[in-house]
């Protein structure tokens, strides 16, 4: 196909090939291979293909581009600073120091323009099949027959060691099973990895891999050829097969030196003492972190017409806010990560008197609750709805031909689900939920722990507590788990005694805007303590701690008790 500006494209992949080599040399680390293997990649993707404006980054319906393959991040910097995100040259030059906005690996929330905070290989593959499906559902419940606000495609660049991590299986599996067409992601295929050349650990057809989990598969023979790249992500945009897409392209890692390039010592930095002779030999002037004249204006040129796409679109945005007041409130309170306070969250959930109850059945009335308080509350579970007692009634479970159901079926697959909702919560509408046996979290601990240092709004809703588990044995009893989830930096954990305590922790996993919330919930009943006053409970939880029993006698000691 004839690509438009590929000259430009072709000189801004040399640039970008440039700043990837200045800055992995100016801090003697990082790696080179993904930023120097896939810079066509990037040409078309930041140059050609996104559709999204870097004068308002956060646009609700842009374009996701998702790095999953995180290590290889001046691919992301490089490419965020030509396209004229708020990303100056200055911070290029500071990559990998504290405190800069181009650390090691990318970090949601700090740098603009970065969607997703990854680095644990595989992580991205699920987070952007959580952003497709949260796509999917706000395309269901924000657009209207006469306006169409949510339209947007979610794209992620992913190695062959995401593509060996079990999560990619998982994900890749549930999002071909709800046909997650909005969905691209490409395959930077170059058969390495870190310790040799990927043969030495993988010989799988992967292309029949996805094709088998119901994906349509395009491949790229020239992965470092703007054409093709540019021609297989156009078919992918616009073909109706109803299935995820993956775009396989063939390139060649850290291309552009010669010495280590297509080898498994390209990886890393080992290709840093050649990298004066390579920039001479790819044309690139002396000076350090170059960007000319024609690529700075191509990109400023560009960033016109993308502006005036983002206006004809919010001509569209204030009609529909006109003619749809209540759905505009309920977006607008979303995007700022307001799911509703916890005293009106806490004043949905009724009390539940002196019945002794497992607090995984108090959960429910808690979940359903706050649920249709919050309306853009999601529960999933790992097939495991009717054990963690999380189902939402009445309201719909997410597929194909139901994408606004607020019901999630992940099958059994948490590492799966942690991402997915990792990926929910970036994407800036839903507060998602998810839901398995206690001594399975570890199943989903990477995701979790990437949730808490990314800030995300999510909850996890584990049930099973302790050895009152009983008959199940050891397999099943969590006995350390608790303490495991706790050592987790800004996870809230809370597990509550009774009724009214899991109705605060509902209340606060709900309306907490800063970090993930565990809830460990019994199987068991508990007995309720209603010696103590239910406002006493709920607002104790509230605090972290309240007094149970108060000393009659000088205090010596204090007992410390949570959950069953």
């Amino acid at each position: 196909m004839s690509l438009p500006h590929s000259s430009d494209l072709s000189r801004a992949a040399t640039e970008a090939r440039g700043l990837a080599m200045d800055a992995v040399a100016a801090c003697h680390s990082g790696h080179l291979g993904l930023p120097l293997g896939a810079a066509e990649i990037g040409a078309v993707l930041y140059g050609n293909f996104l559709h999204h404006n870097p004068a308002t980054p956060l646009w609700i319906n842009r374009d996701r581009f998702v790095l999953s393959a995180g290590h290889g991040s001046m691919f992301l910097y490089g490419w965020l600073h030509l396209a004229g995100f708020d990303l100056p040259i200055e911070e290029v030059k500071a990559f990998r120091k504290l405190h800069s906005k181009t650390p090691g690996h990318p970090e949601f929330g700090e740098t603009v323009g970065v969607e997703a905070t990854t680095g644990p290989l595989g992580q991205g593959t699920g987070n952007i099949v959580g952003m497709a499906l949260a796509a999917k559902m706000a395309a269901a419940h924000f657009n209207t027959p006469e306006h169409t606000i949510f339209n947007h495609f979610v794209i992620g660049l992913a190695g062959d060691g995401c593509l060996q991590e079990g999560v990619s299986h998982e994900a890749a599996s549930f999002a071909g099973r709800f046909g997650l067409d909005n969905l691209i992601m490409i395959y930077d295929s170059n058969d390495v990895t870190l310790d040799a050349m990927a043969s030495k650990t993988q010989n799988e057809d992967t292309a029949k891999r996805y094709e088998a989990a119901n994906w349509e598969v395009i491949t790229v023979k020239e992965g470092n050829e703007l054409g093709p790249i540019a021609a297989a992500l156009d078919k992918a945009r616009a073909s109706k097969s109803g299935k995820p897409k993956l775009v396989i392209c063939k390139t060649v890692i850290a291309k552009g030196i010669a010495e280590v390039q297509g080898t498994s010592k390209g990886h890393g930095e080992a290709g840093v003492k050649f990298i004066d002779a390579s920039r001479k030999a790819i044309g690139l002037p002396d000076e350090k972190f170059y960007v000319s004249p024609e690529t700075k204006k191509f990109f400023a040129d560009r960033k016109v017409q993308q502006a005036a796409d983002y206006t004809a679109w919010q001509k569209t945005f204030t009609a529909w806010k006109a003619a749809n007041p209540a759905k505009a409130q309920l977006l607008e309170k979303a995007q700022k990560g307001d799911h509703g306070d916890v005293a009106s969250l806490l004043a949905a959930i009724p009390e539940f008197g002196k019945n002794s109850l497992a607090t995984r059945v108090s959960g429910e009335t808690c979940i359903n609750a706050v649920a249709k308080a919050s309306p853009l509350v999601i529960s999933g579970s790992a097939d495991l709805h009717g054990s963690t007692k999380n189902y939402i009634k009445e309201v719909g479970d997410f597929d194909i031909a139901t994408p606004a159901g607020r019901n999630l079926y992940f099958g059994i697959r948490e590492h799966g689900m942690g991402a997915i909702l990792n990926g929910i919560a970036c994407h800036g509408v839903f507060k998602g939920s998810g839901a398995t046996f206690l001594t399975f979290s570890d199943y989903l601990r990477p995701s979790i722990r990437v949730a808490a240092l990314a800030k995300l709004q999510t909850f996890y809703i584990f049930t099973h507590d302790s050895v009152g588990v009983g008959e199940d044995g050891p397999t099943h009893q969590p006995v350390e788990t608790v303490s495991a989830l706790r050592c987790i930096p800004n996870l809230d954990v809370v597990r509550p005694a009774d009724a009214e305590e899991t109705a605060a922790a509902f209340a606060h996993a709900v309306a907490r805007r800063d970090g993930p919330v565990a809830l460990v919930l019994s199987r068991q009943n508990v007995p309720s303590l209603d010696a103590i006053p239910v406002a006493t409970r709920r607002q104790g939880v509230l605090k972290g701690a309240y007094i149970a029993r108060k000393e009659t006698a000088p205090l010596t000691h204090i007992l410390i008790g949570t959950g069953s």
